[in-house]
């Protein structure tokens, strides 16, 4: 494995050009270590024999696959069931409600960089369990990843049983998945109104459609201002009018304000699209 030590400062900063051009994730000046940590293996099984040449590898005709397979490794895939709770709790009580006040009967959902499917899950055991009130209202929830591997996971919705029970209470892992030898398997109720794409942020957003809510969480953060700008520019297109965007915690929309104002909702903020 290629220590964080013998990276060359010219292939880093290489590297660092080639991985925000690709993806838009920005790494920080002395970031050496993730990269060799996540791409020591890799370079290893392909033979290469340093950064610098894996840079020029990417950069080829026919570099296609392993452009992928690097960008793969570096993706963050950290995630988990109903992060953070509180967007959950202003859906069920705030946003599914007033959606159902304006007579709308489906919705339109994007989780955007949804890693393996826990969020856009999340989402839709949220909506099974408001519709358990009484409530009539349907969703088409759209999950999305740069990371073929993750959406393929999140299509197979199988998850180990480590991996179901960071977030998810016993309560709703019983009630909303299926045990199958080692695994758990989400019930087909749920899975019903979900479908996972792959897609780069950086691209083009007209074959998503239009939406009624956008989470876009805890991603931000990964990208240069500009590239964040541009994401978010297009997100506010896609939305639909009075639709709402969901970012993280320590994400801010300032520089939005015209277009999004902020509301506050159980003890989280969500931003809504002005009206035009």
């Amino acid at each position: 494995m290629v220590s964080s030590r013998e990276i060359i400062p010219e292939h880093y900063q290489a590297f660092r050009a080639f991985l925000e051009q690709s993806c838009g994730i920005v790494l920080g000046e002395n970031k050496q270590y993730l990269v060799s940590s996540r791409l020591g293996q890799l370079m290893e099984r392909e033979g290469l024999k340093d950064l610098g040449e894996l840079v020029y590898r990417v950069q080829q005709p026919g570099g296609q696959r392993l452009r992928g397979m690097v960008i793969e490794a570096m993706t963050t895939n950290e995630t988990q069931w109903f992060r953070d709770t509180y967007p959950f709790t202003i859906l069920q009580e705030t946003l599914l409600p007033e959606y159902q006040r304006r007579g709308v009967q489906q919705m339109r959902i994007w989780s955007a960089a949804c890693s393996s499917g826990q969020e856009p899950y999340s989402l839709s055991i949220a909506l099974e369990e408001y519709r358990a009130r009484g409530a009539r209202l349907e969703a088409e929830i759209v999950g999305t990843d740069i990371s073929p591997a993750m959406i393929t996971q999140a299509r197979e919705a199988r998850y180990s049983a480590s991996t179901v029970n960071r977030g998810l209470s016993p309560e709703r892992r019983d009630r909303y998945f299926v045990r199958e030898g080692a695994d758990w398997v989400v019930r087909p109720e749920i899975r019903r109104r979900t479908q996972f794409t792959v897609h780069n942020l950086l691209d083009s957003y007209s074959n998503l459609g239009r939406f009624d809510l956008i989470f876009c969480r805890n991603v931000l953060i990964y990208f240069s201002a500009e590239s964040r700008e541009s994401i978010l520019t297009r997100m506010i297109q896609q939305m639909r009018p009075g639709g709402y965007l969901i970012v993280g915690a320590s994400e801010s929309l300032a520089r939005h304000a015209r277009d999004l104002e902020m509301v506050r909702s159980h003890g989280g903020v969500i931003y809504r699209l002005r009206g035009k």
